[in-house]
């Protein structure tokens, strides 16, 4: 019988089972390439099957790898709890120390900080870990210990707190609009400057922009990050996707073609159900679920 392998070699494994390469495991695990494919090497000696073979497009799971895959997974999950357990155990009746929070980077550096401010300065000793990125961090691995998200996740073992709804609509800087004009309806934007996306059609924006049949070709600024397109807007390079909560702080935003196209974010804060009674969680939670219905509340007029 094979010995049972080292939980740092079955994490290598994951990593490349997700990311498809060896560099790519590398940037997700903070570990050097050459690590990652002496784990997967030895790993591979343990069990005595090969995981995965090389091609010019990265690496390519082996049946014997993809029959694993939900194996691996279940001791990371496994791993997760232990020290979510311990976690819960310990004394930290005080809210103090770290606590990690996964956001979208429009939600991160536009919302969440001043409403940090105000959990900090109840509790003064409380140590704010931010992780930016669209991408849904899975708290069942953890990633964070509290996520925002613009969905209800689906995953068992989480719970989840519906805090509002975030509103979004087209908007221009003023001077753009008195320089090149306002599009009369949805048909003539394709005539007008606007922000999109540039190689990720599945972002909110490039959403909306399949709602009006509008092709990457058609956008006079492209990018792929939330907070460059916002950016974008504000320095009248176009017109662009903006949420009303954000624009209704910005006098010089105005709306263009409002309740043309609607579009709705349900916003949820979300937790691991281990996690939720621990006092900087659930601090943090209540935190962030008040702040964040203010601010769509903000945004609720302008939504038609």
């Amino acid at each position: 019988m094979a010995s049972l392998p080292d939980w740092t070699l079955v994490r290598s494994f994951l990593a490349c089972l997700r990311e498809g390469s060896l560099s790519g495991a590398a940037r997700a695990t903070r570990l050097t390439q050459p690590t990652i494919g002496r784990h997967v090497a030895e790993l591979e000696a343990t069990l005595g099957t090969a995981l995965f073979t090389r091609s010019p497009s990265g690496l390519v799971p082996t049946p014997a790898a993809e029959a694993l895959r939900g194996h691996a997974e279940a001791m990371e999950a496994a791993l997760g709890a232990l020290v979510r357990t311990a976690e819960a155990s310990a004394d930290d009746t005080r809210i103090a120390g770290p606590v990690r929070i996964a956001a979208s980077e429009i939600v991160g550096v536009e919302v969440l900080p001043p409403i940090l401010a105000g959990l900090r300065a109840r509790h003064p000793h409380i140590v704010f870990e931010l992780s930016l990125s669209n991408r849904a961090d899975d708290l069942l691995r953890r990633d964070a210990d509290v996520a925002v998200r613009m969905f209800r996740p689906s995953q068992d073992g989480l719970v989840a707190r519906r805090v509002g709804t975030l509103g979004l609509g087209l908007y221009a800087h003023r001077d753009h609009l008195a320089r090149f004009g306002v599009p009369d309806s949805l048909e003539a934007l394709p005539r007008h400057h606007l922000i999109g996306f540039d190689r990720d059609d599945r972002s909110a924006r490039a959403v909306v922009s399949g709602r009006v049949a509008l092709a990457r070709e058609d956008f006079a600024f492209r990018c792929d990050a939330d907070l460059a397109q916002l950016a974008a807007v504000r320095a009248g390079l176009g017109i662009g996707v903006v949420q009303h909560a954000i624009a209704a702080g910005e006098p010089d935003l105005v709306p263009v073609l409002p309740g043309a196209l609607p579009l709705a974010l349900e916003c949820w804060v979300v937790a691991h159900e281990d996690q939720r009674e621990r006092p900087i969680v659930r601090a943090t939670i209540d935190a962030l679920a008040e702040g964040l219905a203010r601010h769509a509340a903000k945004g609720a007029g302008a939504r038609v």
